[in-house]
């Protein structure tokens, strides 16, 4: 593979590399923006595409690594960390605690470590994908080594199984 253009989505293949990790990044035509958009251009599930979902908890960054099709239950997140309140963060805090653009933050790669939750959803697919830094940029990986990969923690994020029929999948903006 060829040396990705894009300055992050190059240091996100670099750690990738550098980690042992088994896949590599695919730069993609079309957006990967949301898991819908990811899904569809890889051909893939919606359930097996990782959306990257920062959180801020009193001012601390949470990421949650979600199946594309499960939602996250933040009051269950909000019971899991022992805290009040979980929201969802803004465009500018995504930005100060992943160097990344919401639609392309990578599960690595972040200025400083961020508590990451592994939502337990995704073991259902032997391959996952990743944002890996930029909107148009995803790499393949396992749940194993997701949570190799981020020292995440295996966690039980929304209401359950995913649905499996198309029509009932929420389409959940990935980060």
């Amino acid at each position: 593979m060829s040396r990705p253009e894009h300055p992050r989505v190059a240091a996100i293949s670099s750690l990738l590399a550098e980690s042992g990790a088994t896949g590599q990044v695919l730069e993609l035509s079309g957006s990967a923006r949301t898991a819908a958009g990811a899904a569809g251009e890889l051909g893939v599930p919606l359930g097996a595409i990782a959306n990257s979902l920062l959180f801020d908890v009193d001012g601390a960054p949470l990421l949650v690594l979600t199946s594309g099709a499960h939602r996250v239950d933040v009051a269950k997140v909000a019971a899991l960390l022992g805290v009040r309140d979980v929201r969802p963060a803004s465009a500018d805090f995504v930005r100060r605690h992943t160097g990344q653009p919401i639609g392309g933050v990578a599960p690595i790669g972040h200025p400083e470590p961020i508590g990451t939750l592994v939502d337990i959803e995704l073991a259902r697919h032997d391959r996952v994908w990743a944002a890996a830094g930029h909107p148009h940029a995803v790499f393949p990986t396992s749940y194993e080594e997701l949570l190799r990969l981020t020292g995440g923690t295996a966690a039980e994020v929304g209401d359950g199984p995913a649905p499996t029929h198309p029509a009932a999948l929420p389409e959940e903006v990935s980060s």
